[in-house]
C-alpha cells in the first residue's frame, strides 16, 4: 500500500513539471499579423504557434476532473488528453486522439468561436488567469501532422455493396461521408456547386479559413474512394425519389441559404444585396474564377460607403472583406449593443482595429436613392426588457432618425431554408414551420424511410461544428438502418 501512494505522488510529481503550469506561464495567442498589413490582402491574419510555444501553451492546461472545455464542446472533443500529449512533445499521438472525434480539426481551429465554447468555459479562465488557446494549439497539432504526412487517405479492405448518397457537399455531408467510408460503404456526395465544401469554400473569407485547407481535406477524402459529382441539382438533374431509389439510403445536408429580407420601403433599389452574395463573389474572385458581376464594379466594395446590417459571423465576415477590397468607408449597423452582439467578440475586436465603424442600437428604416441606394434612414433604438431569447428586446427610440450615406448595402441578417419539397420535386418530405426537415429526434431520419438529414436544415442557420457532429450522428444512424432493414453484401 505504501509502494502504491509513493508511486501516486510521483506520478502527479511528474504531471505537475509538464502540465499545472497556468499559474507561471501566462496566455499567450499566436502573433497575429499587423492590421495594417493584413488589410491589404485575404491571407489568415493568425500566424502559427512555433512547436516549443504549443507545448508551453498546452502545458498551462489544470487537467481538471471535470473539463469544462470538452463539454462545452459540441463534439466533446478530449481536449485535455491531446493539450497533455502536445505538452509532452507527443504531437502525432495528440493528432490521432484530435482526429478521433472531429473530421476537420485545422477547420474547428481556425472557425470556431472558441471564445463562446471550449476557451470561454475553461476552468483556468474563468479563475482569472486567461484560458488555454485551444484553438491554436489544435490547429498546430494538424497542421503538423499534414506537414509530416500522419494523415492518410481511407483504405479498404472489404468494400459493402452498398451505396449512400448525400445531397451536399459542406460540413455535415463531409463528415457523414467520411465515417460512413470508414465503414466499407460506397459514397456519392452530391452538390449544386462546382466545387465541394459548401459555406467552408463560398461562405468565409480566406483570412479565417484559406481555400487550400478545404480543397487537401476535399482531395483526401476523395482520395479514400468517395465519389463526387457537382453541378448537380435535386429536382433538376434527377428529383428526390430517383435518387432514392439509386441508392440504399440518403442523406439530405444541404444547409440553409435563403437570406432572411430587410422589409421596408426602398428595398427593391438596386446595390442592396444579400450577404452570400456578396461574400460568394468575392471568394469565387479569390479563387480565380472570372466573377462579371464583381469584375463590372457591382459586387466591388472598392471607393464606396459600404453599410453592413447585422451582427453575426456573417456579418464581420463582410466588413472585413469590405476592408479589403479598399472601401471608403464601412459601417456595421446592429440594433443591441456590443454586449449583446451574436458574433464572435474576437472577431468583432478584428473588425475595429481594421477600421470598421459600428453604430451600435441602430436599425435601418428606410433605404433611400433613385434607382439605386444611396443613403439609408436609421432609428435609434434602446433595449427593453428580455424578449422570448433572454435578450434585451430593442426598442425604437422616438424621433430618433438618422442618416447614413451608402452605395452598397449588405444585408447580413441570417439564412433561412429553401423550399425543399418543392426544389425536389417531392411533395412527401416533411417540413417543421420554420421550414427545416422535420426528423425523428433519435434516428435523424426523415417520413421518408431511408432519408436521412442532418445540419442546418434540420436544427437552423448554426456553427460548423454542429454540422459536423450532425454528421457524425447520422452516419451512426444510417448505419444502424441499413443493418436492420437490408441485409448486407460485401463486394
Amino acid at each position: 500500500m505504501v509502494y502504491i501512494t509513493i508511486l501516486l505522488i510521483y506520478i502527479a510529481i511528474l504531471m505537475t513539471e509538464k502540465m499545472l503550469k497556468f499559474v507561471n506561464i501566462g496566455q499567450q495567442n499566436p502573433p497575429k499579423r499587423d492590421k495594417f498589413e493584413r488589410k491589404e490582402d485575404f491571407n489568415e491574419i493568425y500566424q502559427e504557434f512555433l512547436t516549443e510555444k504549443a507545448s508551453e501553451q498546452s502545458s498551462r492546461c489544470s487537467q481538471c476532473g471535470v473539463p469544462f472545455c470538452q463539454v462545452h464542446c459540441p463534439l466533446s472533443n478530449n481536449i485535455p488528453d491531446w493539450l497533455k500529449l502536445t505538452a509532452e512533445g507527443r504531437t502525432e499521438e495528440a493528432y490521432h486522439l484530435s482526429q478521433s472525434t472531429n473530421n476537420m480539426p485545422e477547420v474547428c481551429g481556425r472557425i470556431c468561436p472558441q471564445d463562446r465554447l471550449c476557451e470561454g468555459n475553461c476552468v483556468i479562465e474563468q479563475s482569472g488567469h486567461g484560458t488555454v488557446t485551444i484553438g491554436s494549439i489544435e490547429k498546430y497539432i494538424t497542421e503538423t501532422a499534414w506537414e509530416n504526412g500522419w494523415i492518410k487517405p481511407i483504405k479498404l479492405n472489404d468494400e459493402i455493396n452498398q451505396s449512400i448518397g448525400i445531397i451536399g457537399a459542406g460540413p455535415a455531408g463531409l463528415a457523414c461521408g467520411e465515417e460512413l467510408r470508414k465503414k466499407g460503404y460506397q459514397i456519392t456526395i452530391y452538390d449544386r456547386y462546382d466545387r465541394a465544401g459548401g459555406l467552408l469554400i463560398y461562405g468565409i473569407p480566406n483570412f479565417k479559413l484559406e481555400k487550400n485547407v478545404v480543397e487537401r481535406r476535399i482531395k483526401l477524402l476523395k482520395d479514400g474512394g468517395i465519389n463526387f459529382v457537382q453541378n448537380f441539382e435535386i429536382g433538376k438533374d434527377s428529383s428526390l425519389e430517383q435518387l432514392r431509389d439509386k441508392h440504399d439510403a440518403i442523406l439530405i445536408a444541404t444547409g440553409v441559404y435563403k437570406a432572411r429580407e430587410v422589409n421596408i420601403p426602398g428595398n427593391d433599389l438596386s446595390n442592396i444585396f444579400p450577404a452570400m452574395d456578396f461574400l460568394t463573389a468575392s471568394n469565387k474572385k479569390g479563387l480565380g474564377d472570372k466573377v462579371e458581376i464583381f469584375e463590372n464594379g457591382t459586387l466591388d466594395a472598392k471607393n464606396k460607403n459600404v453599410v453592413v446590417i447585422g451582427g453575426g459571423d456573417t456579418a464581420m465576415d463582410c466588413v472585413r472583406t469590405s476592408v479589403r477590397q479598399h472601401a471608403k468607408s464601412v459601417k456595421c449597423l446592429y440594433r443591441r449593443d456590443k454586449e449583446n452582439m451574436p458574433g464572435s467578440a474576437r472577431e468583432v475586436a478584428n473588425a475595429e482595429e481594421e477600421g470598421v465603424e459600428f453604430v451600435w442600437l441602430s436599425n435601418p428604416k428606410e433605404f433611400k436613392g433613385t434607382n439605386k441606394i444611396e443613403s439609408l434612414i436609421v432609428d435609434k433604438m434602446k433595449l427593453g426588457e428580455p424578449d422570448e431569447s433572454g435578450r434585451r428586446k430593442p426598442i425604437v427610440e422616438q424621433n430618433s432618425e438618422f442618416e447614413i450615406k451608402a452605395d452598397l448595402v449588405i444585408k447580413a441578417l441570417g439564412f433561412d431554408p429553401e423550399n425543399l419539397p418543392k426544389l425536389f420535386n417531392e411533395g412527401r418530405l416533411q417540413i417543421t414551420k420554420w421550414g427545416t426537415i422535420k426528423t425523428d429526434f433519435d434516428t435523424m431520419e426523415t417520413n421518408i424511410p431511408g432519408v436521412f438529414a442532418a445540419g442546418d436544415i434540420v436544427r437552423g442557420a448554426s456553427l460548423v461544428v454542429w454540422a459536423i457532429k450532425d454528421g457524425r450522428d447520422a452516419a451512426s444512424s444510417i448505419e444502424s438502418y441499413l443493418k436492420t432493414n437490408q441485409k448486407r453484401k460485401v463486394a
